[in-house]
């Protein structure tokens, strides 16, 4: 049998419009009403009947989040701050996984109905400008993430400030007195001098290396095809190899710089006294790691607090500004693969 928000009204002794009110995330309800709802929906195993609400508000109660890599523990902790964003406004958040395609990512911009969904949240990684510029997305989206950061896009951005946050890792390396300090993680084979064109995060260790004095060397700069372990020991492997090895390394994820601390470990190299490394992203392991590892810390939380703000605020009709970028705050955790003693903050 269907429940209805009659019978949850009946079971907690208030108006059917309380029980509209909560269901809806409406503030003007008291919280001990709001509990004593809430116990009634949940004794009940009240479920939305979403096509009918679509139908009376023209909304579902529901978003979606596209992400790449369901693998990755940064976008895992991205989404569950999105997650616990969109719940405090009783809104649901269904999860696709692009792999990084961009011919997915596209999909995401077109196959996704209004009947399904009220709005998008997308962590691109291989769109073009143009697949955004041409295209009429159906409903509401806000865009996460580093991808598109150089370019004019038509939606709301929560980004994180890479530059400054490269530049900051690559300065605490050099205030360390490392002289050969390596970079793991451009995925553009560019040139040195192609300065405009360069990733965020090369462009500020490349600027950090110049404001210390450093010599930028191509030699030290390794690509990689994914932002992982292995890719991270394969890369670090290559550095290790060389004449004179790096005796720092800043890589561009945490998961590359795990990587790259496992093959200096296998290679009989201490950490931080041969090789000093910093990763980014602050991912639960870089705490629980050994030794533990210095990183740059997005504030994720914020980020999804604004992704989900501005979307709902597009999707309510109040937020009718133009489409904004926002950076969110960064801060570097010194931990001990850099001589810190923070192990576990």
């Amino acid at each position: 049998m269907t429940v209805t928000l009659k019978d949850v009204a009946q079971r907690a002794g208030v108006s059917i419009k309380t029980v509209s009110n909560v269901v809806h995330g409406h503030p003007h309800v008291t919280e001990e009403m709001r509990e004593r709802v809430r116990a009634a929906l949940d004794d009940l195993k009240y479920q939305p009947n979403l096509p009918a609400r679509y139908l009376r508000t023209g909304r579902v109660g529901v978003l979606a989040l596209a992400i790449p890599d369901l693998s990755n523990p940064y976008f895992a902790d991205i989404g569950r701050a999105i997650i616990a964003a969109a719940a405090a406004q009783s809104y649901t958040v269904l999860i696709d996984c692009t792999g990084g395609e961009r011919a997915n990512e596209m999909l995401v911009l077109d196959g996704l109905r209004p009947h399904l969904i009220d709005g998008i949240i997308l962590i691109a990684q291989a769109l073009e400008p143009e697949d955004l510029q041409a295209r009429e997305v159906k409903v509401p989206l806000v865009l996460v993430g580093d991808h598109l950061l150089d370019v004019a896009v038509p939606y709301d951005h929560v980004v994180n400030d890479n530059v400054a946050a490269a530049r900051l890792s690559t300065k605490h390396l050099a205030a360390l007195g490392r002289r050969r300090i390596a970079a793991i993680g451009d995925q553009h084979a560019l040139a040195i001098s192609d300065r405009a064109a360069h990733p965020r995060r090369l462009r500020g260790y490349i600027e950090a290396l110049e404001e210390a004095d450093l010599a930028v060397d191509a030699a030290l700069i390794k690509a990689v095809a994914s932002y992982s372990r292995r890719a991270g020991a394969e890369a670090m492997r290559q550095l290790l190899a060389l004449v004179v090895p790096p005796d720092a390394v800043f890589c561009f994820n945490d998961l590359l710089a795990l990587g790259a601390m496992r093959a200096l470990h296998e290679a009989g190299c201490r950490i931080p006294d041969d090789v000093a490394v910093i990763g980014f992203d602050d991912i639960e392991e870089a705490s629980f790691a050994t030794p533990s590892l210095t990183t740059i810390a997005p504030d994720k939380e914020q980020m999804g607090e604004l992704a989900v703000s501005f979307l709902l605020g597009r999707i309510a009709g109040t937020r009718t500004s133009p489409p904004e970028r926002v950076e969110v705050p960064f801060r570097l955790i010194e931990r001990e693969s850099t001589g810190g003693l923070d192990a576990t903050s």
